[in-house]
């Protein structure tokens, strides 16, 4: 497993002192480009290519959000190519190995100027060392919206939204959806779906359905017809384990 280092920052944490869900969330997608770039297939080589990883799925399962200064270690790794979609696993853990957080992602490689899905060649596949699937809970990668929801207040996407894609960022849409959920649920799963990219002056209409009591959020972040953008969802507790 390819891993980094690090440290949980102060503007890393919420009010409680512990490591909050996006910069968690950041952690991962940060891992897998320091991956993705130390093995010389990053922004760049994918430019060169005309191409581009547009993330389709995410389910991050949490034990335990580290405290503000606890050192952490970051881990990715790969574990399957099927025609153009990549799988990719990881896990956050103490320097003493305590699993805290772990994850499961599908990513999509697309050609930018086809805009069509595109399959990786051979140095991307040896590039890409694939390891053992990571022993986890797998949820399926569509999420099931529990009837209807209560609208949101619209908003449009701003420049702070953006990645190097010119669309929307993957954490951003979480950020996005947590604006939507009470303050105190606490989230142990994260599960999103993407579906269309969002891009600047695009309208954003959120809305949110409550399942199981309270114990579910799902929140669609749909498009000005309607269409989803992306649908976010939050379980407390958890329900995914070790195996």
């Amino acid at each position: 497993m390819y891993t980094f280092d690090s440290r949980v920052r102060y503007s890393e944490v919420g009010e409680d002192g512990l490591l909050n869900l996006q910069s968690l969330l950041d952690y991962f997608q940060d891992c897998s480009t320091f991956h993705s770039e130390d093995i010389g297939l990053g922004v760049e080589y994918l430019k060169e290519k005309g191409q581009v990883w547009l993330l389709s799925a995410w389910q991050i399962c949490i034990a335990r959000y580290p405290r503000l200064n606890e050192r952490i270690v970051i881990g990715t790794s790969p574990y399957a190519f099927k025609s153009f979609l990549g799988y990719r696993n990881f896990l956050m853990q103490t320097q003493e190995g305590e699993a805290l957080a772990w994850a499961n992602s599908i990513w999509t490689l697309l050609n930018v100027n086809t805009m069509r899905p595109a399959k990786p060649g051979e140095e991307m596949l040896a590039g890409y060392v694939l390891e053992e699937k990571y022993p986890m809970d797998y949820a399926p990668r569509k999420i099931v919206v529990p009837g209807e929801g209560q609208e949101v207040t619209p908003f449009t996407v701003k420049p702070h939204h953006l990645d190097t894609n010119h669309h929307v960022n993957n954490g951003q849409y979480v950020r996005m959806a947590m604006d939507c959920i009470p303050g105190e649920f606490t989230i142990s799963q994260l599960r999103v779906e993407y579906k269309s990219q969002a891009v600047l002056g695009d309208e954003i209409h959120p809305v949110v359905a409550m399942g199981e009591g309270g114990k579910r959020y799902t929140v669609c972040l749909n498009g000005a017809d309607g269409a989803p953008y992306s649908i976010v969802e939050f379980t407390s507790p958890a329900q995914p384990n070790l195996n």
